[in-house]
């Protein structure tokens, strides 16, 4: 059961459930209109809404500003094998904002899903650094 939840804005709910299940092992929970969806990969729910007038996550602020994707808030994905990861990415044609990056607690990239919000595929390079210490 998902404990934590991040809302992302995308343009094209549909392509983005194809984006999230198809390459980064999500499952779709539910899709109940074109502007809504929810997915699913362990302990997070990904909550997706595109800009919208028929209210919701999507919708206009009181001053107009509409819900766009993008920014550099990110969520991050643990993953075991980094420069494997890569390169399937690299060979499906998804976007890259980064090369791989080595940080003080292991070593990301950046992907972009088809609106341009960005997504951190992270490999732990201290035991302190993992999900689930070893």
């Amino acid at each position: 059961m998902a404990t934590v939840s991040v809302r992302y804005i995308v343009d094209d709910v549909g392509e983005a459930i194809s984006f999230y299940c198809g390459h980064l092992g999500f499952t779709e929970q539910m899709h109940p209109a074109p502007t809504f969806a929810m997915l699913t990969r362990g302990d997070l729910r990904l909550v997706m809404s595109a800009p919208s007038t028929e209210g919701g996550g999507g919708q206009a602020m009181p001053d107009g500003t509409r819900p766009e994707p993008g920014g550099w808030n990110r969520f991050l994905l643990e993953v075991d094998d980094l420069d494997r990861h890569v390169k399937v990415l690299r060979d499906a044609g998804v976007r890259f904002r980064s090369g791989v990056i080595d940080g003080v607690g292991g070593r990301q990239v950046i992907i972009e899903d088809p609106s341009g919000n960005p997504v951190e595929l992270f490999a732990p390079t201290r035991p302190e650094a993992r999900l689930e210490a070893s």
